[in-house]
């Protein structure tokens, strides 16, 4: 008797899991037949090349910048964009912070259109073509911006200017608001944020850089994705350094400074934090699970159960599915002694922390200093900031994005996701619950590791389908 009771309650377990894997259905799409949009081709690329060859270059010292590149670029817009320098009203709430007004029908429910103009230093060596150069071969632009993020700069001031051509004027007030220091954390962002609060503009609808359009990048998802940052992680700089006055490296202690250094790395990566799915991250997965095959159905449909199961996968995985879950340590930076044959009188080595939601950066220093366990080590933030609000994916606003996707790249499903890296949006959240963070192209693995690397690159066929994405989405708004 007891044997078939439990028999019985196995084969309904089963059958809850089932059926809660039969309701987890992908949402109903409508379909948009989209024309073609209708603009130059050949300028949209030559205007990213001019954009490109101006060496924008952002350092955390801020002495190496160089101000005349960043000069000589704002200086080539209106050349670039005549239409949009003639229409829209231009300011600047900060040394790089552009903002273009194009007046809408009203200005009830405005939206804000985003990019960076800034790019980070390159290793000259490691190219195998000049960065700057914005060459193109077989197709391919080559050049440091050319996926972060210069290309939607280009793309959403190059639609607007051929809809103001067109004679189109948006249903609603649109802002073009453009920072010159996002690599950096710098002010160009805040300094627009500034401006929208004092004249009490409260933006329905943000878009920025965040993902992509992607494939295969979630297990059991074959179709390509848009994943849709809602959120985004919080970031950090942390430093562990070992104050010893130094001494002769004839004598060496027991344990060294470095030592001791090395011994808390290896305590750090082997007590990774603990796993916490966010609603950002459990919107991603609900998104995916629906396309899914239906195993991984069953095991997204059913996290009451299977959570741990997800954390164990997402482990063993790594990379990008794995900083979903939890907040991540990356050590980056080291410095020891000016001489061999000197003990270093204060090594360090910093970390980058990219912080969950749900945690801030307080509980992630409370907890570093928990698992080092070590009062000789000195424990520094030197900066930080806490994971972004949620945004809602209800209502209008994520509506017009997705039917903007599904005009531009048909057959493509649109998920949220939590935005593993920061960006200028981050800063947004404080006058707008509809913060996003797409970059409207396909981007490859391969394309997507040349960020902040060697030989960035986009294919020409890319830069045109983001300027036709922001000419379909503007007149969306």
């Amino acid at each position: 008797m007891v044997w078939l009771i439990l028999l019985c309650l196995l084969l309904l377990f089963i059958l809850v899991l089932v059926i809660r894997a039969l309701r987890l259905k992908p949402e109903k799409v409508e379909e948009i037949e989209a024309k073609p949009e209708v603009f130059d081709h050949d300028k949209a690329v030559a205007d990213l090349q001019q954009l490109i060859r101006c060496k924008t270059v952002s350092h955390g010292d801020p002495t190496l910048d160089d101000e005349h590149e960043f000069e000589k670029l704002i200086s080539l817009l209106p050349e670039l964009f005549p239409q949009v320098h003639r229409t829209c009203t231009f300011l600047m709430p900060g040394p790089r912070s552009l903002v273009f007004h194009w007046k809408g029908k009203t200005s009830e429910k405005p939206a804000v259109l985003m990019a960076h103009f800034d790019v980070v230093p390159v290793d000259e060596k490691g190219w195998d073509r000049d960065p700057f150069g914005a060459e193109i071969i077989d197709d391919v632009m080559w050049g440091r911006g050319t996926l972060d993020t210069k290309s939607t700069f280009l793309g959403v001031l190059e639609a607007a200017d051929n809809l103001i051509g067109q004679g189109y004027v948006p249903a609603r007030d649109l802002y073009l608001c453009f920072s010159g220091t996002e690599e950096v954390n710098g002010d160009g962002a805040p300094a627009i944020v500034r401006w929208l609060k004092q004249n009490g503009i409260h933006p329905d609808f943000i878009l920025d850089e965040g993902g992509a359009i992607v494939e295969n990048v979630f297990p059991g998802v074959k179709e390509p994705a848009a994943v849709v940052g809602i959120a985004e992680k919080g970031t950090m700089a942390v430093r562990l350094s070992v104050p010893t006055g130094g001494g002769h490296a004839s004598t060496p202690p027991k344990l060294s400074s470095i030592g001791r250094l090395a011994k808390a790395v290896r305590k750090v990566e082997d007590h990774p934090f603990p796993a916490h799915l966010s609603d950002a991250a459990h919107a991603t997965f609900r998104g995916m699970a629906s396309h899914a095959s239906f195993g991984f159905r069953i095991l997204f449909a059913n996290l009451w159960c299977f959570r741990p199961l997800l954390y164990r996968i997402c482990s063993i995985s790594g990379g990008e599915l794995n900083a979903l879950v939890r907040t991540t340590v990356a050590f980056t930076q080291m410095q020891g002694s000016d001489a061999f044959n000197v003990m270093p009188p204060c090594p360090s080595i910093v970390c980058n922390v990219r912080v969950n939601c749900g945690e801030t950066t307080e509980t992630v220093l409370a907890r570093l200093r928990d698992v080092i366990s070590d009062d000789k080590i000195q424990i520094d933030m030197l900066y930080g900031r806490n994971p972004s609000e949620t945004s809602s994916t209800e209502g209008e606003p994520w509506q017009r994005l997705v039917r903007a996707v599904h005009a531009e790249y048909p057959g493509t499903m649109v998920t949220p996701y939590l935005m593993l890296a920061s960006s200028d949006a981050w800063n947004y959240c404080a006058v707008s619950d509809h913060v996003f963070r797409l970059s409207p192209m396909p981007m490859s693995k391969r394309e997507r590791g040349m960020i902040h690397g060697n030989n960035e690159q986009i294919p020409l066929s890319s830069i045109h389908s983001v300027v036709s994405f922001y000419m379909r989405l503007m007149r969306m708004c």
